[in-house]
């Protein structure tokens, strides 16, 4: 019978988070989420339903939305994470934080960074989508303050600011009401 005691194991770990690397050890077993808010104190990624169902801990890996409930610390070993402190810089508000405040889409908080970080990801593969594909994108963060239409309309105004600056939407984001 083997009497190792496994509780005290952790493993070496190479985590970039939003743009500074951090290599240490973390418990086999520890979440990516609980690491993030416990180990390097960003608290802007929530914990919600811990079975990656709400949205609330959603992160980017590599740039792709991922649940921070569902993916262990050591299997972020080697990958590139963004949470929702790493939007913009220097303390500064992104555009997205910009119009989800113009649109009153923030209310109690609970799922903002999740959102945020959802429609980050679809802008950057999209530019200017049309409000079903906003509507698309979103269906995996739950809220239950705004009833969605205001974030619908936050992240639709995002992408008609970014194509203002650089070109144009030609229309795509006003669409399919």
């Amino acid at each position: 019978m083997d009497t190792t005691d496994t509780h005290d194991l952790q493993l070496a770990v190479r985590i970039e988070v939003n743009g500074e690397v951090h290599a240490c050890r973390v418990e086999p077993r520890q979440h990516l989420v609980d690491w993030l808010r416990d180990e390097l104190g960003l608290k802007g990624t929530r914990v919600g339903c811990e079975h990656g169902v709400c949205g609330a801990c959603t992160v980017l890996i590599d740039g792709e939305i991922a649940r921070g409930c569902l993916v262990l610390a050591v299997q972020a070993d080697g990958r590139r994470i963004e949470t929702i402190e790493g939007l913009s810089d220097a303390g500064t508000l992104a555009d997205l934080q910009r119009s989800f405040s113009a649109r009153n889409a923030a209310q109690c908080g609970a799922c903002t960074s999740g959102m945020l970080l959802t429609a980050h990801a679809l802008l950057e593969r999209t530019p200017c989508p049309g409000r079903d594909t906003i509507r698309e994108q979103i269906s995996g963060n739950y809220c239950r303050c705004t009833g969605y239409h205001a974030i619908v309309d936050a992240i639709a105004l995002a992408g008609q600011e970014r194509q203002a600056r650089c070109g144009g939407c030609s229309g795509a984001a006003g669409s399919a009401a």
